[in-house]
């Protein structure tokens, strides 16, 4: 029997194959080469079908470094990434284009479904990883919370117990005992405690830095940690698959999930008892947004989640952001020398109004997070076309994500001195001293507390306590870091020091 000719056409189609692979593979083969020779990064390369996925995968361990260096070179401070296996984004360090997503076409970019997505295993439907009608309730129910009487409360009770009775006691001991101790997990474990104080109405870490993390802090470790994983994933689907399978850090990512929900869920339940025993609900009498919740009465589930996301904002943005301005003070003596003879100068006891006097220190705050904010970039989702102000069109689903760690790095928004830290550039005529008035600062330039309807309802309450903590410090010691090489920024959910921070502290 004679074998059944082949399709005349059949070669012709496998050498144009072969020709557009060739062709593919010397693109790729040379455009990596010529990035190679780069100092620092790597090109922006696109190409058919993968996009920039080769870019990305190459870069992956260093996008913060990588989006700046493109957003720096780009005209518009705004660039496009396609790549296989995500959606097409939309990254932006331009001040005009975030007040566009934040305020001006605000109905067009929420978070979205994909955001929610990756977070929702752990935040559930908390007001952090919500939209709309149930994301307006759950705001207004918090801002009770960021009253101005709550905040003198706030400074006269919870910072003074916490700081003064807690953290003090520690820091002489440290100090005496001449022991060097991870300054980052020091504050991470005082920044737990206390807006679980305000949160939950109790404390759960010791601060004692021999002791172990408690095992509530570990599981939200945990929980951010691999979430953080999920969204900078080259390819979406692999957690997906691995969710689904229950392996590898999807299962890790369940276990601690569950042990934060538990521990949650036992609490309200006590709360729920011990409101039922007193009979007292009244919103005047509760103290903590817990308790609050349950006398208002919402169900379990709607509390959990609320009271989840709630300490997941006030936990490790403010700790990172006093271990980032700690570093820095003492790689610049001369800012360090007028925060002291600020701190210095305000008599008796740290309240709300004293700590509002203190400027340079908030100056101080500011020029730390806009080099190394809490929250490196933050993404929505667009529901309809739109364009930017700069040009750059949206299309509907697109990822849009603007870049607070980039946008600090802009010459064209902070100039040729971006990189130092120089607190003075938040004072009005103090060449850089305290005693000036703080500038009021676009909120699209530094968008490190968002901006717009979303704004952080918080805000006020985390430069109170990072100010109070920061302040009682200074006061009283010296922080020196053990190490001379410089810190490396890693940004998870909430940004951090890897390898945290070791430090000697000394009494002044």
């Amino acid at each position: 029997m004679e074998q059944e000719a082949l399709p005349p056409f059949l070669p012709l189609h496998l050498l144009f194959l072969l020709a557009l692979f060739l062709l593919l593979f010397h693109r790729l083969a040379r455009d990596l080469r010529r990035a190679a020779k780069v100092p620092g990064g790597r090109a922006l390369t696109s190409y058919p079908v993968v996009g920039c996925l080769f870019s990305f995968y190459q870069n992956r361990r260093r996008l913060l470094e990588w989006y700046t260096e493109l957003l720096g070179q780009s005209p518009t401070q705004t660039i496009v990434v396609r790549r296989l296996g995500a959606r097409r984004t939309v990254v932006t360090a331009s001040p005009e284009n975030v007040e566009h997503i934040l305020r001006t076409n605000f109905h067009n970019f929420p978070k979205g479904k994909p955001f929610t997505e990756i977070l929702g295993d752990f935040l559930g439907r908390g007001i952090f990883n919500v939209d709309g009608e149930l994301w307006r309730s759950q705001r207004k129910l918090a801002s009770h919370e960021f009253s101005v009487k709550s905040l003198r409360d706030y400074a006269a009770t919870t910072l003074k117990e916490v700081v003064n009775d807690r953290l003090m006691p520690v820091l002489e001991s440290l100090s005496a005992e001449r022991r060097t101790v991870d300054l980052q997990e020091l504050l991470k474990r005082l920044s737990f405690n206390m807006i679980c104080r305000v949160s939950l109405g109790t404390e759960v870490c010791s601060l004692e830095p021999s002791l172990p993390e408690s095992p509530l802090a570990r599981a939200f470790d945990i929980s951010s940690a691999i979430c953080a994983r999920r969204g900078a994933a080259p390819v979406s689907a692999i957690w997906r698959i691995k969710r689904r399978l229950g392996v590898g850090s999807e299962r890790e990512l369940k276990q601690a999930v569950d042990e934060v929900h538990a521990s949650i869920t036992q609490l309200i339940q006590d709360r729920v008892e011990r409101i039922v025993e007193t009979g007292d609900r009244s919103s005047s009498s509760q103290t903590d947004l817990l308790s609050r919740l349950v006398s208002a009465g919402y169900g379990e589930e709607v509390i959990r989640d609320m009271v989840i996301s709630f300490i997941m904002a006030g936990r490790d943005t403010t700790s990172a952001a006093m271990t980032w301005l700690f570093w820095m003070l003492s790689r610049s003596q001369e800012a360090e020398r007028e925060l002291i003879g600020e701190v210095d100068s305000a008599v008796g006891e740290l309240d709300y109004d004293s700590l509002k006097e203190l400027k340079f220190l908030s100056a101080c705050l500011c020029e730390a997070m806009r080099l190394y904010p809490p929250v490196a970039w933050d993404s929505k989702h667009a529901v309809s076309d739109d364009v930017l102000p700069d040009g750059t069109p949206i299309r509907a689903g697109d990822r849009v994500t603007y870049f607070p760690y980039g946008m600090g790095r802009m010459e064209a928004i902070w100039g040729r001195d971006r990189l130092e830290f120089k607190p003075g550039r938040w004072l009005e005529g103090t060449d850089g001293k305290h005693g000036g008035e703080l500038k009021k600062m676009c909120p699209y330039r530094f968008p490190v507390f968002q901006a717009g309807p979303r704004d952080c309802i918080g805000k006020e309450m985390a430069f109170m306590q990072m100010k109070y903590v920061v302040a009682s410090v200074l006061r009283r010691f010296e922080i020196r870091p053990v190490d001379r090489d410089d810190p490396v920024f890693v940004p998870l959910l909430t940004a951090h020091m890897a390898g945290g921070l070791p430090v000697q502290i000394r009494k002044r």
